[in-house]
């Protein structure tokens, strides 16, 4: 890990890294902020997932998680989406290759040599990151848009590694949106009984979640049809699954909204980890 700067905030820590991912195959850049808290000893740990066209710093700047993290004692950590650099595939599109790995393993080329962001998130960075820094066993995850695809498909996937899990406007049936279709066909090849695993809709049928359900949508979100909450509230009705829908009137995609509900987020998070962590529970 190469700190690449760090500043103070909110009496904790934000930092800015580099390091060598054998998952991407190449150099990745990664954002953490760990709360006053952590001065005292681990802390649990909220991972925050951008969407389209981000790096770690959006999220890092604009959606003001620092305040509430320090407030309730969560570490955050903020990766890119995507491996970037000089033989890194790429397209024109905004919606494919550098900036949109939609949080999958590629098994088609050309990206199939460095998009691989689920291992990159589920296991290298996190466990570069619970060996580095004062992290407890204790994870949520959250994300806007492409990154909420990402939180939800991974919680979904992997139970046993988050303990909480919520989104903001995320992309939730990309199966049956030209935002997921074009991507998880370039990434996957075009088999659908591929895509499943990465569609949050399918995946909570399936799996079900052990816990209950945060999401935000914006009702003014100009992406609204290709986001489809619709589907996913049905799937929630149907699993009988524990949660919380909210459409918020009058606001759209923008990290405007996502800062609004960000203290909502964080204390949803802190509420059930910290319960977790007084229990001794979490992976």
């Amino acid at each position: 890990m190469e700190l690449l700067s760090e500043n103070r905030c909110f009496e904790g820590v934000q930092s800015v890294y580099r390091h060598t991912s054998e998952a991407c195959a190449c150099d990745m850049t990664f954002a953490v902020y760990l709360p006053p808290q952590a001065k005292d000893g681990p802390v649990p740990c909220l991972w925050y997932l951008s969407g389209l066209t981000c790096t770690h710093e959006n999220a890092m700047t604009k959606a003001g998680l620092q305040a509430h993290a320090a407030e309730f004692g969560l570490a955050v950590v903020f990766p890119d989406t995507s491996p970037r650099g000089e033989g890194v595939a790429d397209d024109e599109a905004y919606d494919l290759g550098q900036g949109a790995g939609f949080y999958v393993n590629a098994t088609k080329e050309p990206w199939a040599r460095h998009f691989k962001m689920y291992d990159y998130i589920v296991t290298e960075l996190r466990g570069l990151l619970v060996e580095k820094l004062p992290l407890s066993g204790q994870h949520g995850i959250t994300g806007h848009s492409m990154g909420g695809h990402g939180a939800l498909t991974i919680a979904l996937s992997n139970p046993d590694r988050y303990q909480s899990v919520s989104a903001f406007a995320p992309i939730v049936n990309p199966a049956a949106s030209d935002w997921g279709r074009k991507q998880l066909g370039a990434y996957l090849g075009s088999d659908e009984a591929a895509w499943a695993g990465h569609d949050a809709t399918f995946l909570l049928k399936e799996k079900g979640w052990h816990s209950d359900i945060l999401i935000d949508q914006g009702a003014s979100d100009q992406f609204l049809d290709l986001l489809k909450p619709e589907a996913f509230s049905a799937a929630l009705a149907e699993t009988r699954t524990p949660s919380v829908m909210r459409m918020q009137e009058g606001y759209d995609h923008s990290y405007y909204f996502v800062a609004t509900f960000a203290r909502d987020h964080v204390a949803w998070h802190a509420e059930r980890l910290y319960e977790l962590d007084h229990l001794g529970l979490g992976g």
